[in-house]
């Protein structure tokens, strides 16, 4: 029986813990109000359309820019760990007679990536769990959706690029130079993001004395919620349905009169135009044009400036404006890359992020412990089970 009920919460109390600072970080820079975002010391314009994920990782974990040969040798370590165990693919296989969704597949196929793998002379197991799950997060996911299709995996290849490789894997012939650098553009863009949901997961289940994998798996596990893995899929269905009626002003129109929301616009915590945005339109234009066909790219501008105008009209100083979902379902449809396949890959370019996150939790050495605040009664009696 309860009679009372603890005090108000605290002033100290911050829900969501929006603004509270929980780390120190080198790795990445998010002003919300410049639209800026800085990625080990590069802005993201600059970072993303230059890098090959291989050496946007690098930068994550070493803090510099890799020399040529500190590549050479780091992609070596990639491909030498990049094939599957058995039991791995023998969970993708039993996943995929289940229909299994992809996210779930890469969050079972990740807790078993350290199985039956001898240890790397001279690497810490830190390490080498995050070299192993960079080198097997794409291999992963091409290999599950192949077996989805009713297809064999496609083992990857040491002479493509990372993001060359995922593409190879996923459709069995070599990609273009344009493809694969639209790939590498991604991956970099969305290489690492401040404190978010999934990083701070990874950060928080590190920072106990975990180890890499427990920690990864964790991070998928809070990316596959539909509040921080985002919306790129709907925001491109949206296109699509536009595409269709052949009135974006009147389709946006009821959607927002109907209290829905327009997906791939606002954002937690920019109030500026997501500059990942910017990097994606671009390079989304690229490949659109070097595909020599840009009739979607043109109708989802134009789709964006519709959007725009009416959030400000019905939702004035709200500051809603285009977010990072939005050209990634743009680019990653050019790429011929199903929705399904948007958040897993997603993931394959935040894993660097993920475990660089780690290794400087370990660094840090404390354990993530915050506080709450009590609001439940605090004078409830004892009540016998026969007398309730």
């Amino acid at each position: 029986m309860t009679t009372a009920t603890a005090p108000a919460p605290a002033s100290g109390y911050v829900p969501g813990l929006e603004g509270v600072v929980a780390a120190e970080t080198r790795l990445s820079s998010v002003n919300g109000q410049a639209g800026e975002l800085i990625i080990a010391g590069f802005p993201v314009e600059e970072l993303a359309s230059n890098a090959l994920f291989e050496e946007t990782v690098y930068l994550l974990w070493n803090g510099e820019l890799p020399t040529r040969q500190q590549l050479t040798e780091f992609k070596s370590q990639l491909d030498a760990n990049a094939k599957l165990p058995d039991a791995t693919l023998d969970l993708l296989r039993a996943a995929a007679k289940q229909k299994i969704a992809p996210m779930d597949a890469l969050r079972m196929a990740t807790s078993t990536l350290n199985l039956n793998t001898p240890e790397m002379p001279g690497i810490d197991p830190l390490k080498h769990d995050a070299i192993l799950m960079v080198a097997r997060f794409s291999v992963i996911v091409a290999s599950y959706w192949r077996l989805l299709q009713g297809q064999e995996p496609v083992a990857p290849r040491s002479d493509l690029t990372y993001a060359g490789n995922y593409l190879y894997m996923l459709f069995g012939q070599e990609p273009s130079a344009d493809r694969a650098r639209g790939m590498a553009t991604y991956l970099n863009t969305v290489s690492d993001h401040g404190l978010n949901a999934s990083t701070f997961t990874a950060r928080v289940i590190i920072a106990t004395g975990s180890d890499m994998i427990s920690a990864i798996t964790g991070a998928i596990g809070a990316l596959k919620g539909p509040l921080h893995g985002g919306a790129p899929g709907p925001a491109l269905d949206m296109v699509f349905d536009i595409q269709k009626e052949g009135n974006a002003e009147g389709y946006l129109r009821r959607k927002i009169e109907a209290g829905e929301r327009f997906m791939g616009f606002g954002h937690r915590v920019y109030k500026v135009r997501d500059p990942r945005a910017d990097v994606l339109a671009v390079a989304a234009k690229r490949l659109y044009e070097a595909d020599g066909d840009t009739e979607l790219y043109n109708l989802a501008g134009e789709v964006e400036q519709e959007a725009l105008r009416l959030l400000e009209e019905y939702k004035p100083g709200r500051n809603l404006k285009t977010n990072v979902e939005f050209y990634t379902a743009l680019i990653l449809h050019g790429l011929d890359l199903p929705t399904e396949l948007f958040s897993p890959t997603f993931a394959v370019g935040r894993v660097g992020g993920w475990t660089a996150h780690c290794f400087e939790q370990v660094r840090e050495g404390r354990l993530i412990r915050p506080q709450s605040v009590y609001t439940g009664p605090t004078d409830s009696q004892w009540v016998p089970i026969e007398q309730r």
